[in-house]
């Protein structure tokens, strides 16, 4: 096995592991990710191909994609005149927005707390948690902010790379 092949299985099995840990998938799934990342975001990959590429059964690797497709962690489309799907891994602009749904959750619980300690602080440990509450709370609009501007930057640059491509079709 030469290096780059070596080091693209490397890469993959890391995916694996990260997706499985973060989206709590099974390992399956999460190489599914991570071989449609490394070698899927030109053209997609075929069924056929993830097939060959994992090694596991047809009904395996059918069972994981129906998962990631439900998930939107995945997604497909097909071609004029070709019956086949092809698969690609979700933009990184649509990642990004999950993450930014669950900042806006956790900001939503932290103005409820800041505003119940606001009203309740009663001794000094209490006020302290209310400081904690507030440098969290302006850590979490910072956070919030930089999602938003990386993910327009992606949706700009998925939309230049979509429109390359139709112009290359």
């Amino acid at each position: 096995m030469d290096n780059i092949q070596k080091e693209r299985e490397e890469i993959i099995e890391m995916f694996g592991i990260h997706f499985e840990s973060l989206y709590q998938v099974p390992p399956l799934a999460a190489r599914i990710i991570g071989v449609l990342i490394v070698d899927g975001c030109k053209s997609g990959l075929t069924f056929e191909a993830l097939v060959e590429k994992l090694g596991a059964s047809k009904s395996s690797i059918s069972t994981n994609l129906k998962l990631l497709l439900n998930m939107e962690k995945v997604h497909y489309f097909t071609l004029s005149g070709d019956r086949k799907k092809y698969f690609k891994s979700a933009p990184l602009s649509d990642r990004l927005n999950n993450y930014l749904k669950m900042i806006e959750a956790e900001s939503y619980i932290i103005n409820r707390m800041h505003d119940y300690r606001h009203k309740t602080a009663s001794c000094a440990e209490e006020k302290c948690n209310l400081e904690n509450i507030i440098s969290y709370k302006h850590h979490i609009l910072e956070v919030e902010k930089s999602l938003q501007n990386t993910i327009a930057e992606f949706k700009k640059i998925e939309i230049k790379n979509k429109n390359q491509q139709q112009i290359n079709n």
